[in-house]
């Protein structure tokens, strides 16, 4: 497969997927209801952010598969992948917040891990992963706040 290729079949995993469970999984009036913390920032937020984030992850997962398809580092890939898609149907279709803390909980470490992996041999992917980590530490802090507020 050309490198055109993979880098669009990535591209639509990653923003299709997020896209789907994006609109299936939309919040709704039970999270318009729930008491949130103060730095819980305005909804309109939330879609440019994962949309950078989403072309980062992507990018990051073409230049794995390319490298090593079966690598412990595409492994990682695909477990954060996993837990990335099931937070929001845990959270808002569940409505499940603790058992949200503990699926975001395992997203932050395997980006953690993924970052340590990758630090040596592709840093362009640990460097592209930084924001990511930022943005599920910060969805960490948020969602412990939630669920301890309700």
């Amino acid at each position: 497969m050309s490198n055109w290729l993979i880098r669009i079949a990535f591209l639509a995993l990653v923003m299709g997927g997020g896209i789907l469970i994006g609109t299936l999984t939309a919040p709704g009036d039970w999270y318009a209801q729930l008491s949130k913390p103060a730095f819980n920032p305005p909804n309109w937020i939330f879609g440019p952010v994962w949309t950078v984030l989403y072309v980062l992850i992507a990018m990051v997962g073409w230049r794995q598969f390319d490298t090593d398809r079966s690598s412990t580092a595409m492994k990682l890939w695909w477990a954060q992948m996993g837990l990335n898609f099931l937070w929001s149907p845990t959270f808002f279709v569940l409505q499940m917040p603790w058992v949200a803390l503990v699926v975001i909980v395992a997203l932050l470490t395997v980006i953690v891990v993924f970052i340590a992996e990758v630090r040596y041999t592709d840093r362009v992917s640990a460097l592209a992963f930084l924001p990511y980590l930022a943005w599920v530490a910060f969805a960490t802090a948020l969602n412990l706040s939630i669920s301890i507020l309700n």
